[in-house]
């Protein structure tokens, strides 16, 4: 006992180590790490190492532990004043969007493959989300619009709850035993009791974070975490969607300015981290490759389905109401990606019929690894094209600042890209509000504090200091002259989000 206890963490700590260390591999290619995780899964599997893994239930309850940590991330570093002006889209994108997908890609599917239609739909369904993790750790590295990256970022944290229920719904309820319109409220009841179990749990518990003293500043990211799991469980035990749940109380924990916020995003993306190695290996570990150059035609029919037909529809139908760009609307068709997500949600039925639903995850396994390394390889070529790219934007920095929280400031960081108007302010002319500052300027690869008459230059790096008063404030100036310049207020330049 002591003896495979030994081995199984010595090849646990190796994966770990070595998962960790692809991370900078991923970032180099410009591809989501997800792909790298699933290869080591698939290497020390049955075809590489030989461990044979087969235990799809252990998997989907091991898959779903891990979606609530990766999406309590997502909604913990998420700003309210970012998300709030795009809820509308990212909901409609997230509801009426996936039933769009899911008609679209089972329609495709029955009459392809002559599949019956709660198979066909079972493939809609699972297919129907993007996935959190790969959107967050893709776009993160690229500088977009706001509204844009907080689209795409609150539809994937959003997504998730109604993909789930529809999974469930496909794969183990009867679909004759009551009229659409039933299951429509059922649906709609999960997803609104979700949303007010998450709100009244991250509420309660900001509340109580912020009036506890607790003996030990680790305890803090514990008790932030440990909320919004509960969030989960009690959104699940109510009969309402968990997922939605522990979205809406990261959101709300994440904007509640906590005692030692830093320290709590901190854990809980290295959480997210852990989660998505241990899920991402897992499932590579379930994959059987001996099967998957079956599935190879199904998954390339199935995929160039939903990218080029169910998303496109499902966007436009989505977002024209609200007046998006086209231009925007191309990016979010072709950023929608898939990870793991799908495959965890395809774990579902095989774990209720592992012999009849293995093309469904082998199909579902291989569409994502070919279609997220051809998505992700080409979004910032895209993203270039459309011109929806925005490099004078500031990013929060996470550092341990304890006086800054003290001051309920935040650490900001600016580059002035080429083709700013930045380069060539003094500044003094940026004429930012009072509460915010620019503390240091890195040029040449060198540090220095600037003055009232220093002049910005192409490739410098400003590090602000700003206080939550005072941020968005900071942010369109900022936006405003890298716009047009010293003069932009004489342009009636405000650096508010515009559309194309």
């Amino acid at each position: 006992m002591s003896r495979d206890l030994e081995l199984a963490l010595l090849l646990g700590s190796a994966v770990l180590l070595v998962a960790v260390g692809a991370v900078r591999l991923s970032t180099r290619l410009g591809v989501p790490s997800l792909l790298v995780y699933l290869t080591l899964g698939v290497a020390i599997g049955e075809a590489g190492l030989g461990i044979e893994f087969e235990n799809a239930s252990l998997t989907r309850t091991l898959g779903l532990a891990a979606l609530v940590l990766i999406i309590a991330e997502g909604g913990l570093t998420g700003r309210w004043h970012t998300l709030r002006p795009v809820l509308p889209v990212s909901i409609a994108l997230s509801t009426v969007g996936v039933a769009v997908s899911v008609a679209a890609v089972g329609a495709v599917v029955h009459y392809t493959f002559d599949f019956d239609w709660q198979l066909a739909l079972l493939f809609g369904a699972v297919l129907s989300s993007t996935d959190a993790a790969a959107v967050f750790s893709t776009l993160r590295r690229l500088r977009l619009r706001r509204r844009l990256v907080a689209t795409l970022e609150a539809e994937s944290g959003i997504n998730d709850a109604p993909a789930v229920l529809l999974v469930l719904l496909l794969t183990t309820a009867d679909l004759g035993a009551h009229p659409w319109w039933y299951e429509l409220l059922l649906v709609g009841y999960e997803l609104v009791a979700g949303a007010l179990v998450g709100g009244v749990v991250g509420w309660l518990g900001s509340v109580g974070l912020r009036r506890a003293a607790l003996p030990a500043a680790g305890l803090y990211p514990l008790a932030a975490v440990g909320l919004t799991v509960l969030a989960y469980a009690a959104g699940s035990v109510a009969h309402a969607s968990g997922f939605l749940a522990v979205y809406v109380a990261g959101v709300v924990l994440g904007n509640a300015r906590l005692p030692h916020r830093t320290a709590i995003l901190g854990f809980a993306d290295g959480l997210a981290w852990m989660a998505q190695i241990g899920l991402f290996v897992l499932l590579g570990l379930l994959a059987s490759p001996g099967r998957l150059g079956s599935a190879l035609l199904p998954a390339i029919v199935v995929g160039l389905a939903l990218i080029f037909l169910a998303r496109p529809l499902s966007v436009l139908i989505s977002a024209v109401p609200f007046r998006v760009p086209w231009r925007e609307q191309v990016f979010l068709s072709w950023a929608g990606l898939r990870g793991a997500v799908p495959i965890v949600l395809a774990t579902i039925p095989l774990s209720v019929d592992p012999v009849g639903y293995a093309p469904l995850f082998d199909a579902v396994f291989v569409l994502v690894v070919v279609f997220t390394l051809v998505q992700a390889g080409t979004l910032p070529w895209l993203a270039a094209r459309l011109r929806v790219t925005a490099p004078g934007e500031a990013a929060e920095l996470y550092v341990e600042t304890a006086p800054l929280e003290r001051m309920r400031a935040d650490l900001l960081q600016l580059d002035v890209p080429p083709g700013s108007r930045l380069s060539g302010v003094y500044l003094d002319e940026l004429r930012l509000p009072v509460g915010a500052v620019v503390t240091l300027v890195l040029r040449n690869g060198s540090g220095f504090v600037p003055t009232l008459d220093t002049r910005l230059r192409t490739g410098d790096s400003l590090l602000i200091v700003a206080t939550v008063d005072a941020r968005q404030a900071a942010e369109r100036r900022l936006r405003a002259v890298s716009r047009r310049g010293r003069l932009a207020r004489w342009f009636a330049e405000e650096g508010t989000d515009r559309p194309s």
